[in-house]
């Protein structure tokens, strides 16, 4: 039960500020206008922030098992959900090709950011949540290959070239830092300049998903009236049993069997938990999807989420072993 208490409580403030979020774009507090240049800032300074204050000094990330396996078992089960999410795109009652491709593709990609990221550091140590950054290299190329592909129903259109962003960029030059900490010692002076600046980017790295929460939140509330129509019921029900109900199960097998670090079965716990992922409705407008199907989809699990997150989450970890 302590257990369960303490997901509960670090699932809730992950909701309430998106919650937030959707109150300030409903009051006009935070335009349309801004969420470009916050996006922007988020994902070129705050994120890549998060990462070296998460990556430098972090012990976990110098054993080769935790470099190696994680981007693998995160393309995989990317992989793994959009196949299976494509098999049940017809009994959700979708027609059309678009519609279809569209369920597979916000289906089959669970939240392996925005909402992860605030829950791992909240549960777990800072290796974990540098393994999480390390496997997030996986699902990202995923969503923008494999996943781009299914969407559009053609090729790559060069969607491969999203994956060269900032946050990779800081995830590389951290991640070989980190390893040179352990066999070059820094002058004093550079040592002291040095923590000057890990100091800015932790400041840094701390605002990064709390305004990563508001703008979903702010998304959320810019959408909410398109997403009433069609079958939602029946699209939200049937993307919940894949998503919530076939994927935790699928991740928390993978984390009991698979021979891997502590880290990355906390964090197959944590990613089999997590609703579809709420940024990705951009990417359905976008690409020709169906927008109302990835609405419905990305809207309905998270609300549902709320629920069964800290259920996955407590009955996972103690499935998996890692409490």
């Amino acid at each position: 039960m302590n257990e369960f208490l303490t997901v509960l409580t670090a699932v809730l403030p992950v909701f309430g500020i998106m919650g937030i979020g959707l109150l300030l774009r409903r009051r006009g507090w935070l335009s349309a206008d801004a969420d470009a240049s916050l996006m922007r800032v988020t994902i070129n300074l705050l994120l890549p922030a998060l990462i070296f204050d998460s990556v430098l000094g972090n012990a976990a990330l110098r054993r080769p098992e935790n470099l190696l396996l994680p981007p693998l078992v995160g393309f995989g089960m990317v992989t793994a959900g959009i196949a299976i999410s494509r098999l049940f795109a017809r009994a959700a009652g979708l027609k059309t090709k678009p519609e279809q491709r569209t369920f597979a593709f916000l289906t089959g990609l669970q939240n392996y950011a925005y909402l992860v990221i605030p829950l791992c550091v909240s549960l777990f140590d800072s290796g974990t949540t540098g393994v999480l950054f390390v496997h997030n290299v996986g699902s990202e190329m995923a969503m923008w290959t494999l996943g781009l592909t299914v969407l559009t129903g053609s090729g790559l259109g060069g969607g491969w070239k999203k994956i060269l962003n900032a946050p990779l960029a800081a995830l590389l030059l951290a991640l070989a830092l980190n390893f040179l900490g352990t066999v070059v010692t820094p002058p004093a002076s550079v040592a002291f300049a040095g923590k000057t600046v890990l100091t800015v980017i932790h400041w840094f790295g701390q605002s990064a998903i709390p305004l990563a929460l508001l703008l979903i939140g702010a998304i959320v509330a810019d959408h909410l009236a398109e997403a009433r129509g069609g079958k939602a019921v029946r699209v939200v029900a049937v993307a919940a049993l894949v998503r919530l109900g076939l994927m935790p199960v699928l991740f928390l097998l993978l984390a009991k069997y698979l021979p891997c670090s502590l880290e990355l079965k906390r964090v197959l716990v944590l990613q089999g938990a997590m609703p579809s992922a709420v940024l990705p409705i951009v990417l359905a407008q976008h690409y020709g999807g169906d927008a109302r199907t990835a609405l419905q989809v990305a809207l309905g699990t998270s609300v549902l989420g709320l629920a069964t997150i800290p259920l996955w989450i407590h009955f996972g970890g103690h499935f998996a072993g890692i409490w």
